[in-house]
């Protein structure tokens, strides 16, 4: 029997977990680095364009940085992991390093491109980068036809395995569906049932088929169906109860755990909008007593406790209002991805 996991149940199993673990940031996956996430993204990087005279940038969070970084190497000519964060200093690394690929996000490089223009007053063209390889995170609608565009560069998508971050599937342009990089490790399924989607259904879950014997992984990314026949339509959504912001899967449990530890807390609403380049998260907080709302060291307590989750830069609000009856945490997604919570109530 075959076992469908999610990113819940990896979380749950890490502590038993063997051979050289990838971890998400705030540990609520570990799964192993098995060989084909290396050969996937070494040949997700070929897709691209990338050949031994390139010298590649790799500009994204871990897990995915390292494999990124290490599976570039084997196709370019040069390698090198230098983060997510700082634009000044990733410009200058690109700059330094003569890159000509750049592996990023989108809101990444469509922020990069922002800050080149408005603030380092810098032509993209200066960079020469002969390819951009986008990962990780749902595309803003046009975002590859723009880069593409100011960068005078090849722009590719490549879908990541969530948990390790290796390709497993790509696309050259936002209106192609994906390619799988090899068969059977990209699948569709119900997001009511562990099976395939029924075909009438608007909307089918990723998941990761690894080789027979091995679980079957939900990657908690949403596809709209509607394509033709076999193909694998590019994520717009997420589901379950991790939200994707910056490129990092944060743990909707993990807020809701912290905060039910702290005093007064009636209820709390996460806010993911993507007004500019990049998300923002805002946590607003509810309490249930008056004499907390402008209460300094419980705004900082929360804040705290928050911070202490992840490496997602989030603000806390605090609620003018106060409810005397606790009540669930809720998601507003202002970007239109995080479709709920609950799997069995999406329509």
């Amino acid at each position: 029997m075959t076992l469908w996991l999610t990113r819940d149940d990896l979380g749950a199993a890490a502590h038993a977990a063997t051979g050289l673990l990838l971890v998400s940031p705030d540990v609520s996956s570990a799964v192993p680095l098995a060989p084909q996430d290396h050969g996937l993204t070494a040949q997700a990087l070929r897709e691209a364009g990338v050949g031994e005279r390139d010298r590649v940038v790799v500009a994204l969070a871990e897990p995915a940085g390292a494999l990124w970084t290490a599976a570039a190497a084997d196709v370019a000519g040069a390698a090198a992991d230098v983060g997510p964060r700082g634009r000044m200093r990733l410009h200058h690394a690109l700059t330094a390093l003569k890159a000509t690929t750049l592996v990023i996000t989108p809101t990444g490089a469509m922020d990069l491109l922002a800050r080149l223009h408005l603030e380092f007053l810098l032509d993209p063209l200066d960079l020469g980068l002969r390819n951009i390889v986008l990962t990780g995170e749902i595309a803003s609608k046009r975002t590859i036809s723009h880069l593409a565009g100011e960068f005078e560069s090849r722009v590719t998508e490549v879908f990541a395995n969530p948990y390790t971050g290796g390709g497993l599937a790509w696309r050259a342009s936002e209106g192609d569906p994906l390619t799988p990089l090899a068969d059977g490790v990209l699948g569709l399924a119900s997001l009511t049932k562990d099976d395939a989607p029924d075909a009438a259904a608007g909307l089918a879950e990723l998941i990761v088929t690894p080789p027979p014997g091995d679980a079957v992984l939900r990657t908690g990314l949403v596809a709209r169906l509607g394509g033709s026949h076999g193909a694998f339509p590019a994520p717009a959504h997420t589901v379950g109860d991790h939200v994707l912001v910056r490129g990092v899967w944060l743990a909707l449990p993990r807020i809701e755990k912290a905060l039910s530890k702290i005093d007064g807390v009636a209820g709390w609403d996460l806010a993911i909008s993507r007004q500019g380049t990049l998300d923002a998260a805002v946590l607003t907080v509810t309490f249930s007593r008056t004499s907390l709302v402008q209460n300094p060291m419980w705004k900082s307590r929360i804040r705290q406790a928050v911070q202490a989750l992840t490496p997602i830069s989030i603000n806390v609000e605090i609620a003018q209002d106060v409810s005397e009856t606790p009540a669930p945490g809720t998601v507003t997604d202002l970007r239109g991805h995080h479709l709920g919570r609950d799997r069995a109530l999406i329509t």
